[in-house]
């Protein structure tokens, strides 16, 4: 696929774009504000630009927030109707009875995405074997679809028991409703999640079923503005396991891309592990309004399969109970509220405290100008002089440091400190909830992070970076080349996906008629979507009889699955049975090749100190210091340097700490002390 192909990542505080030349193998990227409220017109204003010849770009691959923020602000979402098995209206209230705050007797679950009034609840029943024990209340069911038709409901989930191995039922409910003329959008659990456990499949459905009108109205706009800008290209979006889709599949499975953002990063750092050889890798993004961390074992990332979406969140663990249950596959990150645009604050005992509220891309930062007056974690760094206090951007954004030092200063006024005091205080406060969120994925793991590399991007990332892996004791980081875009990078390297699942629950570990099955229903979709050439991985969800929950493992037709599942219990849990394995599901996941963005390498032209372009006080050990700063288009291949020192890029900033020693290479500057 010859041309231009570009990268478009919409954030919470900016729109990261990137175009990659399939002849040259050269990019280019652009960064600008994020328009919350449309956020086409930010992607237009940067591709506007970016590239003046649309003609030439021949792939499009986006990620966003869209769906996780609408799921947060409740805004946006469609109205939908839940239908259900009689009896079973408040499945969804009750859920697993799991209390966000278990000693506070006040703590309120999250509100159910479809009120009460509006899930519907009709006679028939299917047994967990798959056969039928109540026919369907054809009546009822018609009664229903006349209710919803009526009320104008955007969408609607249904989610009946067992329709994992029987989805007779739910297809007739869905035939009734198309024959009322219902003109919404329709969810079956049996399409969206067709595995076991009624409450993770009705709440998977649900969620699916909320949020398909508000992607698929947005995909539409998306689409049509672009083509009216002259991009006619093919349009993909990324899923929450590193995968890509079609605008159709997105539209209609918005499950699949609600971690479609913070999945683009990680995906990156694998590529770029995989090319570096690196073994083991914890990544670290840190964007306008979230830190994130990562990591990527043996080239892979790590991946889990269910979250609970819009939950809240403890030194980067996900509180259970706090947010609404999706089952699919997802990069596993640990995420904490702390970006450039995080505000601090003082709490009644006096206490500095910094999140979790975000003052985003509007007003945005005190510095930036635009109407914020509260002191945020980039305020914080320009008063201390580690981010230019004139411009961004290469000089395309300017910064304003006095609103910035009168920001923070009310905070050093209430706690009675000098203002840099106060400044530092803000960022060793927001590095050690950072600290704690890389510790989810690593020490909490079994993972010694000294034996890792740090790979820090995101437009604040690289900032915080050494004061990380010191906190860490990591000796080596690495910052890509244009590592405030680098998110967008990775939407270049990844391939369209699809993984199809099928419920077996048998102790048998015979299971290629199983994944005959799977393989034949993979061939099938793959046929109707267009894609006729492909690849496929298998998996199987093992358990010991009796356990509540799954291991996942490669298939391999020959081996011995008792084995390798009891080798890969041992590594998560620390022990191994004797007891009989249950195989849950098994899995086949077709990858169709898109685009592989490869990097034009370069050899290192110079072995040279770098020449600073201008000395900036910086605050270190409480006091005002004269450090280098070097501007990195300007730094050849091969010119290294040592901390204290700044590295200024177009999209961000690089601060190097005493004792560190850094060099530029075609992929980014490594660090090491």
């Amino acid at each position: 696929m010859d041309g231009f192909k570009i990268g478009i990542d919409v954030g919470g505080t900016f729109t990261d774009l990137i175009l990659y030349d399939s002849k040259t193998m050269e990019s280019r990227v652009v960064k600008v504000p994020t328009t919350p409220d449309e956020p086409e017109s930010a992607i237009l204003t940067g591709l506007c630009d970016l590239c003046k010849e649309p003609k030439q770009v021949s792939l499009i691959n986006h990620a966003t927030t869209l769906a996780t923020n609408a799921l947060l602000t409740h805004t946006g979402i469609g109205t939908t109707a839940l239908i259900t098995n009689h009896g079973f209206r408040d499945v969804l209230e009750i859920g697993r009875q799991r209390r966000p705050e278990i000693y506070n007797l006040y703590t309120k679950r999250p509100q159910p995405l479809v009120k009460r009034e509006n899930r519907y609840t009709v006679h028939g029943r299917i047994l967990a074997d798959g056969t039928e024990m109540e026919p369907l209340d054809m009546q009822g069911a018609e009664q229903i679809a006349k209710t919803i038709v009526t009320e104008g409901v955007e969408s609607v989930a249904i989610a009946f028991l067992n329709s994992y191995v029987n989805d007779s039922h739910e297809k007739s409910m869905k035939e009734i409703l198309l024959n009322k003329k219902f003109e919404g959008l329709i969810s079956c659990s049996s399409d969206v999640n067709r595995e076991y456990k009624e409450y993770e499949r009705m709440s998977t459905t649900v969620v699916n079923a909320v949020l398909s009108p508000l992607m698929s109205t947005y995909l539409r706009s998306l689409k049509s503005k672009l083509e009216n800008t002259g991009f006619h290209a093919p349009i993909y979006v990324m899923n929450s396991d590193g995968g890509m889709n079609t605008l159709p599949y997105a539209s209609n499975y918005p499950i699949a891309v609600i971690e479609s953002g913070p999945a683009a990063g990680v995906f990156a750092a694998q590529h770029l592990a995989n090319s570096l050889a690196l073994k083991r890798v914890l990544t670290f993004d840190m964007g306008g309004t979230t830190a994130k961390a990562g990591a990527v074992i043996d080239g892979e990332c790590d991946i889990s399969y269910e979250f609970e979406v819009a939950g809240k969140t403890h030194s980067g663990r996900s509180i259970k109970g706090s947010g609404y249950a999706v089952r699919y596959p997802f990069i596993d990150l640990a995420e904490v509220r702390a970006g450039g645009g995080t505000i601090a604050w003082v709490d009644e005992g006096d206490a500095l405290q910094v999140g979790p509220n975000s003052a985003g891309s509007e007003p945005g930062p005190a510095a930036y100008g635009r109407g914020g007056t509260k002191p945020t974690i980039t305020d914080a760094n320009i008063v201390l002089g580690r981010i230019n206090p004139n411009h961004l951007l290469g000089g395309k954004m300017p910064i304003y440091p006095d609103r910035a030092k009168q920001a923070v200063g009310a905070i050093a006024k209430r706690l009675g400190m000098d203002l840099e005091q106060s400044a530092e205080g803000i960022i060793k406060l927001v590095n050690l909830n950072m600290a704690k969120a890389i510790m989810t994925v690593s020490v909490e793991r079994g993972r010694d992070p000294r034996e890792y590399t740090l790979i820090a991007f995101g437009g604040a990332g690289p900032i915080h970076c050494c004061d990380l892996a010191e906190e860490l004791e990591v000796n080596h980081i690495i910052v890509p080349a244009h590592a405030g875009i680098f998110s967008a990078y990775g939407l270049l390297t990844a391939n369209v996906t699809r993984t199809f699942s099928l419920p077996v629950l048998t102790t048998n570990t015979l299971l290629e008629p199983y994944f005959e099955e799977a393989r034949k229903e993979a061939a099938k979709s793959m046929k109707e979507e267009g894609f006729h050439n492909y690849r496929l991985k298998e998996y199987v969800d093992a358990r010991y009889k009796g356990q509540s929950f799954e291991l996942r493992l490669p298939y391999e037709k020959s081996a011995d699955m008792k084995r390798r599942f009891s080798e890969k219990h041992k590594e998560a849990y620390g022990y191994a049975s004797n007891d009989e394995i249950e195989i849950v599901n098994v899995r086949v996941k077709a990858i169709i090749n898109t685009v592989d963005a490869k990097s034009k390498r370069a050899k290192l032209n110079c072995e040279e100190e770098g020449t600073p372009t201008a000395y900036r006080d910086i605050w270190i050990k409480d006091a005002f210091s004269k450090v280098p700063v070097f501007s990195r288009e300007k730094l050849k291949l091969g010119t290294y340097g040592m901390g204290p020192s700044i590295v200024e890029e177009y999209d961000s900033t690089l601060v190097v700490n005493s004792g560190w020693k850094w060099k530029v290479y075609d992929y980014g500057i490594e660090l090491k002390r």
